[in-house]
């Protein structure tokens, strides 16, 4: 196993980075929030999980060892394969993730792209006693972050802006996602939809405003 890589960043993309190791560039697949935080030319390290199939090597990189953990005990769970697993890392903190299994929070879990109600609750089911407590203590996965919340949010919005963070885009860009989502629904500020799967909806419509690169 490949447990870590260290290197100049030679290629930076939105779900991947290319670090040249010994005169060789690896490509490693990152959750795009840590894809953009690496800079071309810059050295890093980062923790790696290589998964071996019949027909290819792919190479997964994390921030920390923690995510690393994660990654594998995400792929225990059936139907969840290494690119899943890498969304979910991708849209929520491991300690966000182990408070939604440990709260047994379908909604939490479902504000991830291909993650619906029959996969959150399998998730819950089969991490329970796996994936451990939240290590930072406790986490309110529905607070936004301090450095994504939209002003005067509440309801759908801090997690729809937190979870297109943790896919790759900007504070600022998802701010206006989640402005022209609210727009889009005729909320004004502080109005809510309602409803069981409110926060994957709304975040379905969000991804739907945003280009990629």
């Amino acid at each position: 196993m490949i447990a870590s890589v260290t290197g100049r960043v030679a290629a930076a993309e939105q779900e991947s980075v290319v670090v040249e190791v010994g005169g060789i560039g690896l490509q490693v697949h990152c959750p795009p929030v840590t894809a953009r935080s690496l800079k071309v030319g810059e050295s890093t390290t980062l923790m790696t999980s290589l998964v071996v199939r019949e027909d290819s090597l792919t190479l997964y990189g994390f921030a920390d060892t923690d995510q690393r953990r994660v990654f594998g005990l995400l792929q225990s769970v059936s139907g969840v394969g290494p690119r899943l697993a890498l969304t979910i890392i991708g849209a929520l903190t491991t300690d966000q993730l182990r408070a939604a299994i440990a709260n047994g929070d379908e909604k939490a879990l479902m504000v991830v792209p291909g993650i619906g109600r029959k996969s959150a609750s399998r998730l819950i089911l089969e991490l329970a006693d796996k994936i451990g407590s939240p290590v930072g203590g406790s986490v309110d996965v529905r607070a936004s972050n301090s450095k994504t919340a939209v002003a005067g949010s509440g309801g759908w919005r801090g997690p729809v802006a937190d979870a297109l963070v943790g896919l790759g885009w900007s504070a600022g860009e998802a701010q206006q996602a989640v402005a022209a989502v609210a727009r889009a629904e005729g909320l004004e500020a502080g109005q809510e939809k309602t409803g069981d799967g409110e926060v994957a909806t709304m975040l379905r419509l969000a991804l739907r405003t945003m280009e990629r690169p």
